[in-house]
């Protein structure tokens, strides 16, 4: 098991490793596991950037993101010219359906509307958190699928199983209708994320708790 100032040294060291982030404007320090990181940003993007690097750290069981967002120069921009851009993402992305609606206020932006499909949830965020000027965003939007959930706890355990990536023997699924609960454990955020994201690809899903738990080798 890892240090605590090797943990910290080698979350820092992927930061640093990450093209898309300003290593020298964050702050991290680490505890049992827990990693705190801390600094200042110029965007939501560098921010989410930040975060997936730490959870791509082996040894990281959880995070305490305290980034602050300080928009300067081009990033500035108003809760109108945030909201038309919003509109406009969302109409040209071929994953997202036409009736999202987003909302601004003091850059961050909400998103409401119902799909059919997580991955179209995941893609309404991923269209407008990129965007200059925003702070956050809350993805409030409903899956409600267009199809009865069947068999639906033997599916995801089937697509785990396919999955190289995930030990399917440390995962365990339960289910109610479209209501999926994954818990367990594995040694990665990676892993965990993969575990989620096979769970909603099961039809009929509507929501998924992933209470994996992440745990050192």
């Amino acid at each position: 098991m890892k240090t605590d100032a090797q943990l910290q040294k080698d979350v820092m060291d992927e930061i640093r490793w990450e093209p898309s982030t300003t290593a020298s404007h964050i702050g991290v320090t680490a505890a049992n596991g827990v990693v705190t990181l801390t600094g200042v940003v110029a965007t939501y993007a560098e921010k989410w950037a930040v975060e997936r690097a730490t959870q791509r750290v082996e040894g990281v069981k959880g995070i305490a993101e305290e980034i602050t967002i300080k928009l300067t120069g081009v990033h500035v921009k108003s809760d109108a010219e945030i909201a038309e851009a919003a509109i406009n993402a969302i109409k040209w992305h071929v994953w997202v359906p036409g009736d999202i609606q987003p909302t601004v206020s003091q850059g961050w932006v909400t998103l409401k509307g119902n799909v059919n499909w997580e991955y179209q949830r995941t893609a309404a965020k991923d269209a407008v958190c990129f965007m200059p000027g925003v702070r956050g965003v809350s993805n409030e939007i409903s899956v409600k699928p267009a199809v009865q959930p069947s068999a639906v706890k033997d599916s995801i355990e089937k697509a785990f199983v396919r999955n190289a990536e995930i030990d399917a023997g440390n995962v365990t699924v339960t289910a109610d209708g479209g209501a999926v609960t994954l818990t367990g454990s594995v040694p990665s955020w990676g892993e965990k994320a993969g575990a989620g994201t096979a769970a909603w690809n099961a039809p009929g899903v509507n929501t998924v708790r992933n209470d994996i738990a992440v745990t050192c080798p």
